[in-house]
C-alpha cells in the first residue's frame, strides 16, 4: 500500500507501508541552525521534542508532517508535561555530550 505524504519543505512524495516500518528503526533528521528556540515540539501530539533537529519525514509518534514549532527550554517548562520536559532535557544533554566527545577526540596542537 502506498501513502502520499508531504515533507517539511512542502514537497509531496510516495512511501510504502514497508518503508514506514523500516524508517522507525533508523530515524533521519533535518538539522536546524542555532536559534533562541532550540527545541522543536510536535504540535500534533505534543509528545515529542527534539533539540536542534526535526525528524523526517514525520513525527515518529503521531506521524504528523510539518507540525513542529520552536520553543526554548523555559517555555517548555512553563506549559509542557513532566514527560515532555524530561525528553527536552535528555535531548539537550545527549546533544551536548555528543558535541563534547567530538571536541575531545579532535587533535589539539601544542603551543610552542
Amino acid at each position: 500500500m502506498a501513502v502520499i505524504e508531504k515533507n517539511f519543505e512542502g514537497q509531496w512524495y510516495f512511501t510504502s507501508v514497508t518503508d514506514r516500518i523500516s524508517m522507525t528503526s533508523s530515524q533521519s533528521f533535518w538539522p536546524v541552525s542555532h536559534r533562541d528556540e532550540d527545541f522543536w515540539v510536535c504540535m500534533s501530539c505534543l509528545g515529542e521534542v527534539f533539540y536542534r533537529k526535526i525528524p523526517m519525514p514525520d513525527c515518529p509518534s503521531c506521524h504528523g508532517v510539518s507540525t513542529y514549532e520552536g520553543f526554548s527550554l523555559e517555555a517548555i517548562r512553563d506549559w509542557g508535561t513532566e514527560e515532555l520536559i524530561a525528553k527536552a532535557v535528555a535531548a539537550q544533554e545527549e546533544a551536548q555530550a555528543a558535541a563534547s566527545s567530538v571536541e575531545s577526540s579532535s587533535p589539539v596542537e601544542a603551543a610552542d
